[in-house]
């Protein structure tokens, strides 16, 4: 059996990684990358750092508009397809990537597989929200990290190819959690273990803005305790446009951190800001109290267990709810134990025997 993975932004590449190590020696397993993220710090550092195999395909598509990223993806894909004659497709989460692979799939009669399959934010503004539902409609099988999920997909009528997996974000935090802590990953320089804050701040909804972005930073360099900015490259740009500084304050801003420092840096903060789908979940994992900048999240239990509070209209929350306590300590394990890319693996052999 010959499973192609189509990947092409750094949360991809954590989902990948356990994926890749479980296909070991019970499929043919290519990779293919669009280049979606294409500078050496959000893409080659990461596949070097998880232990991932080079790509197999790299279409260095780079960033630009959803229309023609995605579109640019679309063609060279099909040529990708056309070599690799994969029996299967696996695409991972919500971006352009994710969308574009399974297109391209589908209109070439390849079955296609989601993994994060379900996942719903129910804001029709964010392109993540059109690119996974699109994407779970088009698809052959479903990947389905949590119940929540599989309730979703069961309302939309698609319970009979989903299947539910665990999260295997949670795979490789438990794995990367531990090498760090083994090794004694030294923290970012200046910091002191719970003194510091962790934040990114990447979405259209915040940054696009001028007046929007620049009150969210104005209540970050406000907090208490210095703010360590992991600065996309996108967010930088947008600053600069706007004429808004990333150091002021509590504001430390640094480029964005390869994910063994990323995840020593979240478990040692006192906290996180983001507006991140994947970084409010590994909060949650780490326990580490999370703030997240938008009206909704597709990650539900960590705001039901304490650990999430979501402030978007107003923004003066943002320094209260950063600087909270710690909820209750639980044990609760919503995103699984951290098996889902073995559950993952016997998924797919099974849907093509």
């Amino acid at each position: 059996m010959r499973i192609l993975s189509v990947v092409g932004a750094r949360p991809q590449f954590v989902k990948l990684a356990p994926i890749a190590s479980a296909l070991q020696g019970k499929a043919d397993h290519l990779i293919a990358h669009t280049g979606q993220h294409y500078d050496e710090l959000m893409s080659d550092v990461f596949f070097n750092d998880l232990g991932i195999p080079a790509p197999d395909f790299n279409l260095a598509v780079g960033s630009g508009p959803h229309g023609r990223q995605t579109g640019a993806m679309l063609s060279g894909l099909e040529d990708v397809l056309e070599q690799s004659r994969p029996d299967c497709v696996l695409v991972y989460g919500d971006t352009n990537s994710t969308l574009a692979a399974a297109i391209a799939a589908v209109k070439m009669h390849i079955p296609v597989a989601h993994l994060e399959a379900g996942l719903r934010s129910f804001n029709r503004r964010m392109p993540e929200e059109h690119n996974r539902v699109l994407t779970d409609h088009a698809a052959d099988l479903l990947l389905a990290p949590t119940e929540v999920a599989m309730k979703h997909l069961a309302a939309e009528g698609l319970a009979g190819r989903s299947v539910l997996v665990g999260d295997v974000m949670t795979d490789v935090l438990f794995l990367t959690r531990d090498a760090v802590n083994l090794k004694q990953e030294p923290l970012p320089q200046g910091l002191a273990a719970s003194e510091y804050y962790v934040s990114t701040i990447h979405r259209p909804d915040n940054t696009d803005d001028a007046n929007r972005l620049s009150e969210i930073l104005t209540q970050l360099a406000g907090l208490d305790k210095p703010v360590l900015l992991l600065a996309h490259p996108r967010l930088r740009a947008l600053a600069e446009e706007h004429g808004i500084s990333l150091n002021q304050g509590s504001l430390i801003s640094i480029d964005p951190l390869a994910y063994p420092q990323l995840i020593n840096a979240v478990q040692h903060s006192a906290g996180v800001v983001t507006d991140s789908g994947g970084l409010q979940k590994e909060a949650f994992l780490l326990r580490v109290p999370c703030t997240t900048v938008r009206p909704e999240t597709e990650w539900v239990e960590t705001v039901d267990l304490g650990w999430n509070v979501l402030v978007s209209d107003d923004l003066g929350q943002l320094g209260p709810a950063a600087t909270r306590s710690a909820p209750a300590p639980t044990n609760a394990a919503p995103y699984g134990s951290g098996q889902a890319a073995q559950q993952v693996v016997t998924a797919l052999l099974n849907q093509t025997q």
